[in-house]
């Protein structure tokens, strides 16, 4: 049985089962709804927990399994976890994870509760994991996107007696909230909690917030191709600065820049070619948020366009490699500014024109 991060409340409140799964790549709202079945496993008297962590192939599951059937001389009920770190049990694991879930059944006295990374499709679709799906509770945690992450924000100062003041303004603060911790959710999580030290229950000023909340955002590749195919501006400068000041290497910021381009000369090429817009992203490998980005941009995008962009990306590829290229900056982060920007301005909803307006700028200009 599949249920939401957000139903898990009610559903504990209603009873206990003897097997959950939980999965996704968000470590603060793993935690948390792992130490909420904790607890309502501890308040029905399993005291006693232990923990196995699958380190590698030779992990010895005859403990896990044995764990599982047994009980403690100091304690009626036990909770038993099993963390696998990689998502991917092995041949030996598979088989073990089935049995487990199978003897879980009736076992009133054990809760067995097991923690993996975010899995994709063809591993969800595995046997040990239908065994755990389809035998126990199973609940998926997917991150908070950053379009979410000011109302994410807003609910927790709320949970602790704190808020932001209505419309615009508070709008505002909590946009700048959230540009400050993206990314970084467990970072985030201790931001608020430190905005409950600093000032008591009630509203919260914008100067409050801003003297208060760490730049504490990380960034990676793949949120920067979402907010340039998006056309967000401001975010995308703010991303580029915070991958160069990581470290993070300009080839392969370069490489994702680079691949959402030639994806949309190649669907633009199929749809000029008479193929049916979802066909064409479906050969591209595109889907989920960009699938919605792709088909928002595409419209706005000519030939022309995507043929200059992928020009300026091939030029981009040299001087990030250390090659030269006239008309363009030496220093190869300043170029993969230039790069993305221009694709940002060809993927935004062009604003609305007013009489006497200038034209828009050169693409690459």
């Amino acid at each position: 049985m599949q249920i939401a991060p957000a139903q898990l409340s009610q559903h504990l409140q209603r009873g206990l089962k003897p097997l959950y799964t939980l999965h996704g790549d968000e470590p603060l709202l793993i935690q948390e709804a792992a130490d909420a079945i904790r607890a309502a496993a501890r308040a029905q008297g399993h005291t006693e927990r232990t923990v196995h962590t699958v380190a590698g192939a030779h992990f010895d599951w005859s403990e896990v399994l044995a764990a599982g059937g047994s009980l403690s001389l100091f304690a009626d009920k036990q909770i038993v976890e099993v963390h696998i770190p990689s998502g991917k049990p092995g041949k030996e694991g598979s088989a073990a994870l089935q049995q487990l879930a199978s003897q879980s059944q009736g076992a009133e006295s054990t809760l067995t509760l097991v923690l993996l990374p975010r899995l994709d499709k063809a591993t969800r679709s595995g046997a040990w994991f239908a065994a755990l799906e389809s035998l126990g509770v199973t609940l998926q945690v997917e991150p908070v996107e950053r379009g979410a992450l000011p109302a994410w924000i807003a609910q927790r100062l709320q949970a602790q007696g704190q808020r932001v003041a209505a419309g615009e303004a508070g709008q505002r603060t909590l946009q700048f909230f959230a540009d400050r911790v993206e990314g970084n959710l467990l970072a985030a999580h201790q931001e608020i909690q430190k905005l409950a030290l600093l000032y008591p229950q009630g509203e919260l000023d914008f100067g409050q917030i801003e003297r208060a909340v760490l730049n504490v955002a990380r960034y990676d590749v793949f949120k920067l191709s979402e907010a340039v195919l998006g056309g967000q501006t401001a975010r995308v400068l703010r991303m580029l600065d915070g991958l160069q000041a990581e470290g993070e290497a300009e080839v392969l910021v370069h490489y994702t820049l680079a691949e959402d381009i030639r994806a949309l000369k190649r669907v633009k090429d199929a749809l000029q070619a008479g193929r049916p817009l979802p066909m064409a992203l479906r050969e591209q490998r595109v889907w989920g948020l960009k699938e919605r980005l792709f088909e928002r941009a595409l419209p706005r995008l000519g030939t022309t366009t995507l043929d200059n962009l992928l020009y300026a990306a091939h030029q981009v590829d040299g001087i990030v490699k250390g090659l030269k290229q006239s008309d363009w900056p030496l220093d190869p982060w300043q170029a993969l500014q230039r790069l993305a920007l221009a694709l940002c301005r060809a993927c935004a909803v062009p604003l609305a024109k007013t009489p006497g307006a200038p034209a828009r700028a050169r693409i690459l200009a």
